[in-house]
């Protein structure tokens, strides 16, 4: 296969997506034949800095494969580790080009205002000499079992909350709501408080509040989240951004507090199921949920945002409404995938029903053992294999944590056994060093609500 005039070899290609061409192994396949240094590197908060030393061609020949890698690139750093400054050495076309992409009215306009707002500072490209050095400040956070907690789950259709005594859970609830219907952010807050009294009941005192909620969080502020998709700035700026801090005071004063991504308490869980560290989450829902805890156990602070790390080079691949990019995991991994490989299976899905209604249908169809339903898990099965080694090359991750609707049923069965047979052929060395982990029974006894309770370490 050829791509920008690189010559790409890959054995094992989706059934129902024969043009997919695996990010991972356009990566490869390019840096083989690039001699030319540059480096990149991408600031966030606190001068925390994600450093990459990489190679291009640097001829006129490969200068669009060479824009396309450096652009993946850095829209990888991004969604990754978050940023808001991209130093560029090494290569001044390189840098110009990324100028113009990353900029407005670029191609990649959308994360470079998402990251402005995200990190409250303009977002900009700037060429250097000598790259900044590589920091990076991870948490030791989670795992704390001692006290009266309270651990809260704020997700995009229910809210579930968990009253933890001594690592003991004496209570839970889970509760409807509406979040990303509602413009009011009252409401958020009025759910949230109601969640926080419901558990404190239960408990002689409240230690500590931990938070799990989908979006991305900064120093336990809401910097972006699609639960408050409805509410306007001004308000969002006033009453969200602080939100869970808030609600936590006003409940139970000066207590300790974490408000953490929920895949980040997803990976958390999962260490603390497995008695290990070093753990990629993975959960398809709704979209593609990322989250890691480290070698160390800790939790790094980065966004994770794997629903927009880019996975397939296919200049065909279809688009993201949000981002309006291509090529992106959450098409991949997610309800979305199931609805986009239907049509080439033969399996029409009535407009009608909603994104959730339409990954059920197919549900229905593979329990009940339709060939056409199981090409569709097979091809996401192989989607996987080719993302979990450009994940590794990300993370280094020891175990992965594969979660989400997606992952149920027969259906989540055929997935995960074409992913295998794909890594066992395409990456033997990867299949030997990796494990995946599915949900057991202890994983579903800590909980996400259970281990958000963990978060906070208690004062002295």
């Amino acid at each position: 296969m050829e791509f920008l005039g690189i010559e790409i070899e890959i054995n094992n290609l989706p059934e129902l997506d024969p043009a997919f061409i695996p990010l991972h192994k356009f990566n490869e396949a390019f840096l083989k034949t690039a001699r030319k240094p540059v480096g990149i590197a991408v600031e966030r908060s606190g001068g925390e800095m994600a450093v990459c030393r990489t190679f291009i061609h640097g001829t006129e020949a490969l200068r669009a494969a060479d824009h396309y890698y450096i652009n993946r690139l850095v829209k990888t750093m991004l969604w990754m580790k978050g940023g808001f400054r991209v130093y560029v050495s090494g290569d001044e076309d390189s840098y110009q080009y990324l100028c113009r992409a990353f900029g407005p009215g670029g191609e990649q306009e959308f994360d470079w205002d998402y990251m402005a707002g995200v990190f409250e500072h303009p977002f900009e490209v700037l060429a250097v000499d000598r790259l900044p050095e590589s920091k990076d400040s991870p948490k030791a956070i989670g795992g704390h079992l001692e006290g009266c907690r309270i651990g809260f789950d704020a997700g995009g259709s229910d809210r579930k909350v968990s009253a933890v005594l001594d690592g003991e859970t004496v209570y839970s609830e889970e509760v409807v709501w509406f979040p990303k219907l509602n413009s009011d952010p009252d409401y958020h807050y009025e759910g949230i408080v109601a969640g926080l009294k419901a558990a404190a009941a239960h408990l002689p005192r409240v230690d500590a509040v931990g938070v799990s909620s989908a979006g991305v969080f900064i120093n336990d502020r809401t910097m972006a989240a699609s639960l408050f998709l409805q509410v306007p700035k001004d308000l969002f700026d006033q009453k969200v951004k602080d939100i869970y801090l808030r609600a936590i005071r006003d409940c139970f004063g000066d207590v300790p507090c974490c408000v953490v991504n929920d895949g980040d308490v997803t990976a958390l869980a999962g260490a603390m199921s497995l008695e290990d560290s070093n753990i990629l989450g993975l959960a398809m829902g709704t979209s593609e949920a990322g989250g890691y805890v480290d070698e160390n156990g800790c939790i790094t602070g980065w966004l994770n945002e794997l629903a927009f790390i880019p996975v397939d080079a296919n200049p065909a691949a279809m688009r993201d409404e949000w981002s309006l990019d291509i090529g992106c995991g959450v098409k991949y991994f997610s309800q979305d995938s199931v609805i986009k490989l239907a049509p080439a299976a033969g399996i029409a899905l009535e407009e009608s029903l909603s994104p959730a209604e339409k990954l059920k249908a197919v549900q229905v169809l593979m329990e009940a053992g339709d060939e056409r339903a199981a090409a569709i898990y097979r091809s996401i099965g192989v989607y996987l294999a080719h993302s979990l080694a450009l994940y590794h090359e990300l993370y280094h991750y020891r175990h992965v944590l594969l979660l989400g609707r997606v992952m149920s049923g027969k259906g989540g069965d055929a997935l995960l056994a074409a992913c295998r047979a794909a890594l066992e052929s395409e990456y033997p060395e990867l299949d030997r060093a990796i494990h995946i982990a599915l949900p057991d029974e202890k994983f579903r006894r800590v909980g996400q609500s259970a281990a958000a309770a963990s978060l906070p370490a208690l004062r002295d």
